[in-house]
């Protein structure tokens, strides 16, 4: 089963992943290195390498291979940076995070959910990782500033951004992904100078809503 899945996985980054413009080999050896079989659901472990959202429960699942590979090629996590995960889901991307170097403190709304990732990380055996149980969109994360940040669930408007990109430290990256089905578009926000952003827009996607977040306004004729 161990080849099984080591050969599943090969072939996840030499068909799905880096023919998706996944071009930067730190971010595809973290993938290598990381077994997505141990993230998954045992109900789903024939999905492990297939490129698509995973459920781990009725409201969460983990993101495409293709998107993780992406996001992790967009945020170039370096060793030694400071990165807050905001979502930790299955700990997968936890653990690709910190494959790259980065020290990575991650937050989930779903207690189960950062139980079961911690659990996971531990047998692994994986250090420089702290899981809080947190609304990450709550308020300022103590720990900052970041020179990473990476938002997991999509947010249906930009107004949440300001808050998330003032965590950055000068020269910090912060992932997320923008809008409302079936129209949503990932982004990177890099701080230039202390009141300085650019944004650019990667690609587009279509991924569920981060648990917690807040509604945006509508009309109402």
């Amino acid at each position: 089963m161990t080849d099984h899945f080591a050969h599943a996985r090969f072939n996840m980054i030499q068909q799905q992943v880096r023919p998706w413009d996944v071009l930067n080999d730190r971010a595809l050896e973290a993938m290598s290195a990381i077994a997505r079989e141990q993230f998954v659901p045992e109900a789903y472990q024939g999905l492990a390498y297939a490129d698509l959202p995973v459920p781990l429960t009725a409201t969460a699942q983990m993101l495409p291979p293709t998107v993780v590979g992406r996001l992790l090629q967009a945020v170039a996590v370096q060793p030694g940076e400071r990165v807050l995960e905001i979502g930790t889901g299955s700990g997968y991307v936890t653990a690709c995070l910190r494959e790259l170097g980065g020290r990575v403190l991650s937050v989930e709304i779903d207690p189960a959910l950062a139980a079961a990732a911690r659990a996971r990380l531990a047998t692994l055996k994986l250090k420089g990782v702290e899981i809080r149980d947190a609304d990450g969109l709550a308020g300022t994360i103590a720990g900052g500033p970041f020179d990473v940040i990476v938002v997991t669930g999509s947010l249906p408007t930009s107004a949440l951004v300001p808050a998330l990109q003032e965590q950055l430290t000068v020269g910090g990256r912060l992932f997320c992904i923008i809008g409302e089905a079936p129209a949503m578009a990932a982004t990177l926000t890099t701080r230039l100078r202390a009141q300085k952003f650019e944004r650019r827009t990667l690609f587009e996607t279509n991924i569920p809503a981060l648990r917690g977040v807040p509604e945006p306004e509508r009309f109402v004729f």
